[in-house]
């Protein structure tokens, strides 16, 4: 197969370097498994699971089938005063698997929109209980939230914000980061380094007046920036600052949701749960866009039960719930549920983190970081050129037959969950060989 290229000038393509690419485009034109095949014919072995979202692997039959079927039968309904079954059957099969009580669900189309959700979500249940002062945000250094304003606002890599900065919402302040490779580099696992690092909540409640701030949110694991595992004990901090302060807890779960760790959320993994939870990627394994928030009884009940009459929350998406979305996603639950995909990730983990540790020690490596099956291992800068060195290891990966992702000098590991010990030692042999090939 040599699909010829198609007129590329029309497409304005999403945090790419729009002209780099289409001088050298990389085009994917088919994927089953564990594999795209790219435009030139060649098999490409996914070591990303697509964005971080395909975790149970591309093109599965269950899924495809409910699809169509759907679409056949049903294209739209509407979710505003409307509703249909299958939004209602899919917000079931996702509560069976969210941690604690939180067992409602409100859908969104991504995780960028899941994430407003949330924050609007949390000013709606402090304003329902008489604390409309609470409208103050806690991001965290590094985090990557989405490309909402909201999302933006607390997320904390800078780059994101530059353009943007001077519209982010005004109430918002941010937590160190936990990365530092000189304490706690080479981590397999959770660092033991880094815990002390939630006590800076407590500086910002000091701050800004705790009962001004509305919630904490951050990722468990910080993927988009380059995978950032929490130290030890330190979301188990975030929660009891949380609670002593009565400040709701988010964890934006787009990246760690359905099965990353080996558990259903990282919530289940950590032994931690927040008072909302925002997911989308594996919720229907990417099939067609979907988002969630997963919101605690205490924070429906509030918001909800407080409202004179009519509607609640003055919120929501045409899409929300989208018939086809939720049709994938009650497929894709039943797979994971079937094939014990959570289980399968955890049992891979351990081949997972001896492969990605072998990096150790090749060139240009100054850190290798991991959890469940997701991965970072950072690469030495060039002088004067930032980044350039990953992209070429990216590059050069691909034309091997292997993707991998990169961010800054940082290349990302999240392959589908069905991945084998085989397909694990092959993507990270292959990174192996183009270090050693490159300067």
């Amino acid at each position: 197969m040599n699909a010829s290229l198609p007129d590329l000038s029309a497409f304005w393509m999403p945090f790419t370097a729009n002209r780099q690419f289409k001088r050298a485009p990389r085009l994917l034109v088919g994927a089953k498994g564990m594999h795209y095949t790219s435009h030139d014919g060649r098999q490409i072995l996914d070591g990303t699971a697509g964005l971080w979202c395909v975790n149970a692997g591309h093109c599965r039959d269950e899924i495809v089938a409910a699809v169509q079927a759907q679409a056949a039968e049903m294209d739209f309904a509407p979710t505003f005063q409307m509703g249909h079954p299958i939004a209602f059957e899919a917000a079931g099969k996702i509560a069976k698997h969210t941690p604690g009580d939180l067992k409602h669900i409100f859908f969104t189309n991504s995780g960028s929109e899941a994430v407003d959700t949330a924050l609007k979500i949390a000013l709606a249940f402090h304003r329902a209980r008489g604390e409309g002062q609470r409208t103050r945000f806690i991001g965290r250094e590094r985090g990557y939230h989405g490309v909402g304003f909201g999302g933006i606002s607390v997320g904390g890599i800078a780059p994101n914000r530059k353009v943007y900065s001077g519209q982010l919402l005004p109430s918002v302040d941010h937590l160190p980061h936990t990365l530092n490779i000189r304490e706690a580099g080479f981590s397999k696992g959770q660092p033991v380094w880094g815990a002390h690092l939630a006590d800076d909540l407590e500086r910002l409640c000091a701050l800004h007046d705790a009962s001004t701030i509305a919630a904490v949110i951050v990722e468990p694991v910080a993927g988009s920036t380059g995978v950032l595992v929490p130290p030890q004990g330190y979301l188990q901090r975030l929660r009891e600052i949380c609670d002593k302060h009565d400040i709701l807890l988010i964890f934006d779960e787009v990246i760690t949701g359905w099965g990353r760790l080996g558990a259903p959320f990282a919530a289940n993994y950590f032994g931690v749960t927040p008072d909302l939870l925002t997911m989308a990627k594996g919720t229907n394994n990417a099939a067609v866009p979907m988002g969630a928030v997963a919101a605690s009884a205490r924070i429906h009940d509030q918001i909800v039960g407080a409202a004179p009459g009519g509607i609640e929350l003055l919120h929501g998406y045409t899409y929300s719930g989208h018939p086809l979305a939720a049709a994938a996603a009650c497929a894709a639950i039943d797979l994971y549920e079937r094939e014990g995909l959570f289980g399968r990730a955890a049992q891979m983990s351990p081949v997972f983190e001896r492969e990605i540790h072998k990096l150790r020690g090749e060139p240009h490596v100054i850190d290798v970081r991991n959890i469940g099956l997701v991965g970072g291992v950072e690469l030495e800068p060039r002088e004067g050129a930032p980044g350039a060195r990953a992209y070429e290891t990216f590059v050069r990966c691909y034309q091997k037959g292997v993707l991998v992702r990169f961010t800054g000098d940082i290349l990302a590991f999240s392959p589908p969950l069905i991945a084998d010990e085989k397909q694990i030692e092959e993507i990270f042999s292959t990174v192996a060989l183009v270090l050693r090939e490159i300067d």
